[in-house]
């Protein structure tokens, strides 16, 4: 009988699907990621797909005092980051995920760094929209710059069981 594994949500743009804002992808090549593919581990979401926005779509920012997520021509989207953050929350519950992969400085799934509003290319420390209402509600998010430190996490988890 196969044991079975703990899922971790990912973001889907690692995994080579085009999803991002500027139609691209951010392809991890890391062995323990194959390895988590291969145990049926991983389930893949964009949090701004999942929220209706379309690929490609004009980049967007967190804007600092209000909490908005605006595009660069001055549309409001964050009503689509929030219904994209409640998804993957529910993708989580779903299948009892405690753990998340999410891109870095994405304005939906940054865990530490976002960029700062303005589009000028500056970043500051914050969360994205997804990985706030994850971390709200218990998961442990994680980035491609931490992802050491998730494959000791699960490492550990899967010693224990």
């Amino acid at each position: 009988m196969n044991k079975p594994y703990c899922k971790i949500l990912i973001s889907s743009c690692f995994l080579g699907n085009k999803v991002r804002y500027d139609g691209q992808a951010k392809v991890i090549n890391h062995p323990v990621i194959a390895l988590w593919q291969q145990q049926n581990r991983l389930v893949p979401v964009c949090p701004e797909v999942s929220g209706g926005l379309s690929v490609p779509r004009s980049p967007a920012e967190i804007q600092g005092e209000t909490g908005k997520v605006l595009t660069c021509d001055g549309k409001d989207v964050t009503r689509a980051f929030l219904q994209g953050a409640e998804h993957a929350l529910a993708v989580c519950r779903n299948h009892n995920i405690q753990f998340a992969l999410l891109k870095e400085s994405s304005p939906s799934c940054g865990s530490q760094l976002i960029y700062d509003g303005t589009f000028s290319g500056r970043k500051i420390n914050g969360q994205g929209v997804c990985s706030q209402v994850l971390s709200a509600n218990g998961i442990a998010v994680y980035s491609e710059v931490s992802i050491e430190k998730l494959i000791a996490v699960i490492a550990h988890q899967d010693s224990l069981t």
